[in-house]
């Protein structure tokens, strides 16, 4: 886990991705597995400090036997962090795309009952992999590898709002064990049927040899997208890129000090004064 403070990288990241005025109310997505309830963990956490509610939003397909069982998960879970617990019972068949879609309309459901204009979803760095990889075999343009927005709209008042997406399984594993909730398993992830799951159980394989697999496709995936959108910070790593490779400093220092410089000081101009130069992939004044 980053940092001193166990957990405390998660509700940061939470929290800027969340933008909510105090008094609000969030929905979380949760499904019962372990990162959707960490999510809802840290969502509480943030939520009792920053005074905004938060409801527990559990959709229930029913398409297999263990699917009660997720559904008392949450029950508990609510009951444990004190949060109230709306649940959705949906038909959609096992079409993936139908699925999903009937997902999304039952949490707009509930958070337009709720009164919310935000849903949290906990997909994480190893679902933008997937995401953008599958897009990638569809021959998608630059929308697809820009993979799932952190953002987006989903109905008029409602924003879906992804917090993890550059978070690891293993990041968010280590902050449940911490944290000691219970959660449940979802057997069909194993079934490689679904294409995503048939991906999924071949990235396995490759993360042994390329242990930052996931982390480098989401930092990717969002380059891709804030240079799409032509943002603040995408002008502001491509003016500090620029000037490096002016000074034939670029290849010396690696992509993650840079965005590193530009999370410490966005304005990126104030890296390039006269006198700069390149140690140890650090950028530094001269002696």
């Amino acid at each position: 886990m980053r940092g001193a403070r166990p957990g405390a990288f998660l509700d940061t990241r939470v929290r800027r991705a969340l933008r909510v005025p105090p008094g609000s109310t969030v929905v979380v997505a949760t499904s019962g597995g372990p990162d959707s309830v960490v999510l809802a963990a840290v969502l509480d956490r943030i939520g009792r400090a920053n005074e905004y509610s938060v409801v527990l939003a559990h959709v229930n397909h029913g398409l297999r036997a263990s699917a009660w069982q997720d559904e008392c998960v949450v029950l508990s879970l609510g009951a444990r962090l004190d949060r109230p617990v709306r649940v959705a019972a949906v038909t959609a068949g096992d079409d993936e795309a139908a699925l999903r879609t009937a997902r999304y309309a039952a949490l707009e459901a509930i958070a337009r009952d709720c009164g919310a204009n935000a849903i949290a979803t906990a997909h994480c760095a190893e679902d933008q992999t997937e995401t953008v990889l599958l897009a990638l075999f569809r021959g998608s343009g630059l929308d697809g590898l820009a993979g799932m927005p952190p953002r987006r709209p989903l109905a008029d008042g409602i924003d879906l709002v992804r917090p993890f997406l550059r978070v690891t399984h293993a990041e968010l594993h280590a902050e449940l064990w911490r944290i000691g909730l219970p959660y449940a398993l979802d057997p069909t992830n194993a079934q490689v049927r679904y294409r995503r799951n048939a991906l999924r159980a071949r990235l396995d394989d490759l993360r042994a040899d390329f242990p930052q697999l996931d982390a480098s496709v989401a930092r990717c995936a969002e380059i891709v997208r804030a240079e799409r959108s032509g943002d603040e910070r995408a002008r502001a790593r491509k003016d500090l890129r620029d000037r490096l490779r002016e000074r034939d400093l670029l290849r010396d220092i690696p992509f993650e000090r840079i965005e590193a410089a530009l999370d410490a000081a966005p304005d990126a101009r104030v890296f390039l004064k006269p006198g700069l130069e390149a140690v140890n992939g650090e950028i530094e004044p001269r002696a």
